[in-house]
């Protein structure tokens, strides 16, 4: 997705004009709106947080984005749109962003939304005392001493931003990133109230005590069951709003889901949409499936910390004897793309990435190589390697790893014995950052529609990369990409990096995403068209 902003310089003039549009035009002239504007969705599980600096999966980024807004935001399509920040701007080098805050942003509480606000927002991001899972997304943007803060060499305060006054919000990076702005929309850069935070502590985000800056409050959350939204009051863009009241409901079972959702329970579904019902729904209810290509990839993680996966050998022949077309044409066939690389090559400056050679060998040979290797490594039928693979409770998930397992059996002549094991979405992600696993499902939605939202997920030092790989070649091919501020050059740099991942065979990439979901005909303002299949509850609304 292209920003219809320019990335370097935005006039205040030409965001608002544009805003303006953008909003006005969300309920087109002569909609009849229905009297109850109340709306169901289904979330797919209960998040692990409401606190923007402790979560990192979908299914949390999802409820942050209700209850705050950061500096920058998006329409319904993935365009970047202002958020607090009226208008943004950088120096011609692109090393210095400047965001200027508009007047009327307020919290919940009333009180006003300030530059300083941002400030100890971000400090708190890097500060060790948080351990954010996203503390590194300030290293990605390469603000000043973000990793020497995170590695405890430094203090939060010294983290290089700062309040020029209370309406202007001033970054200062240590290498070029022209598409800044892009970043700048994340869910661990939302603000957190200071007050609020310092007076409850961890508690902060409970009901009664949580006060955010988004479209929506949080008005009730019964966990594992349900999280009800009503409107903010004191949003800056109240006004715009048109959904009173939403619930969001924690429901993993995509089976539950879609049987809910047709017995008129839910008006979105999850995007995890039953393989064996897709033809069936797409035939009967054709308009209310959606199927968002977004860019995400799905793939299995190996523990770099853990024997044998220390050994390239078994890594790459675990790689080589996966068919990942059953995976997608068999298995799901809901028009997801079998990959061998870890960055969509659809995505912005991703062009040049390439799928390794032995994407396109025989299977048989893949399996021959895939013998020997494993002969090489010391496993045979009398010497089977055993592992676990861990999945995060969800049907689709489920019958991946049951196909993979029995793929890995056939392409290795029952040498590759597989346990199966999965466990409920917190526990899951606490497993993974602990590495206590052999061998895991994971996949990774980008946060912004650039290579590096992908690229960088796999350095050393980053907080996201729970596979624990470390390659020097691959963090030079990354740090490369910075050193250049044009695109053929920063291409180049990603594609070098996705081709030293791809050698090293560090992980199982399996297949691009599409969201299969489905949206009651009465909803309006969800195209399916933003390539990472936000929900936002404002620009949502409900027909008659």
């Amino acid at each position: 997705m292209q920003s219809k902003f320019p990335l370097s310089v935005l006039t205040a003039s030409l965001v608002l004009g544009l805003s303006a549009n953008v909003f006005a035009a969300k309920v087109p002239e002569g909609t009849t709106l229905a009297e109850k504007q109340d709306i169901t969705i289904n979330n797919g599980a209960e998040p692990s947080s409401f606190d923007p600096h402790k979560i990192e999966g979908v299914p949390e980024s999802q409820v942050a984005y209700q209850l705050f807004e950061g500096l920058v935001t998006k329409d319904s399509d993935g365009n970047l749109q202002p958020g607090v920040a009226e208008s943004w701007e950088s120096t011609s080098d692109y090393k210095m962003w400047t965001f200027k805050l508009r007047k009327d942003a307020k919290w919940s509480n009333g009180e006003p939304v300030t530059a300083h606000d941002f400030v100890f927002s971000w400090q708190r991001l890097v500060s060790p005392l948080t351990a954010s899972p996203y503390s590194s997304y300030l290293t990605y943007l390469n603000v000043e001493n973000a990793q020497d803060i995170i590695d405890g060499k430094k203090k939060p305060e010294e983290l290089a931003v700062k309040a020029v006054d209370d309406h202007t919000f001033q970054v200062q990076l240590s290498q070029p990133v022209p598409y800044a702005a892009e970043l700048v929309t994340h869910s661990s850069l939302l603000p957190v109230n200071k007050n609020v935070v310092d007076k409850y502590g961890d508690a902060w985000v409970k009901k009664g005590n949580l006060v955010g800056n988004g479209a929506y409050v949080l008005a009730d959350h019964v966990i594992n069951e349900k999280i009800v939204f009503e409107r903010n009051k004191n949003y800056w863009n109240d006004k715009e709003s048109v959904i009173n009241k939403a619930t969001f409901l924690a429901i993993p079972n995509a089976t539950t889901d879609v049987a809910r959702y047709r017995a008129g329970d839910l008006d979105i579904t999850n995007y995890a949409i039953p393989p064996e019902q897709f033809p069936t729904l797409k035939k009967e209810i054709p308009n209310e499936v959606f199927t968002a290509k977004t860019l995400s990839t799905y793939y299995y993680e190996f523990n770099h910390k853990r024997a044998p996966f220390d050994n390239v050998k078994v890594r790459e022949a675990l790689n080589l004897a996966l068919d990942r077309t059953i995976i997608t044409d068999k298995v799901l066939g809901q028009g997801q793309t079998p990959t061998y690389v870890f960055t969509p090559t659809y995505i912005h400056e991703g062009e040049k990435i390439q799928q390794p050679a032995y994407s396109t060998e025989s299977m048989a040979d893949r399996k021959a190589k895939a013998l020997k290797l494993l002969e090489e490594a010391g496993y045979s039928k009398s010497n089977p390697l055993k592992f676990t693979v861990l999945y995060n409770t969800n049907d689709n998930h489920k019958k991946i790893a049951i196909a993979v397992s029995s793929l890995w059996k056939q392409g290795t002549d029952g040498i590759v014995d597989v346990k199966l094991e999965n466990q409920e979405w917190k526990t899951f992600l606490d497993t993974r950052r602990n590495a206590n696993y052999d061998v895991s499902r994971a996949g990774w939605s980008g946060d912004y529609n650039q290579a590096t939202t992908f690229v960088n997920y796999f350095l050393s030092n980053s907080s996201n990369n729970t596979a624990f790989y470390k390659s020097q070649a691959y963090d030079d091919a990354v740090a490369e990409s910075y050193k250049v501020t044009d695109a053929t050059g920063r291409t180049a740099a990603y594609a070098k990096a996705e081709e030293q991942l791809a050698k090293d065979f560090a992980i199982i990439p399996i297949y691009n995403y599409v969201n299969p979901r489905l949206v009651k005909p009465y909803v309006k303002g969800y195209e399916g068209k933003d390539p990472q299949d936000d929900i936002l509850l404002r620009n949502l609304y409900i027909v008659k």
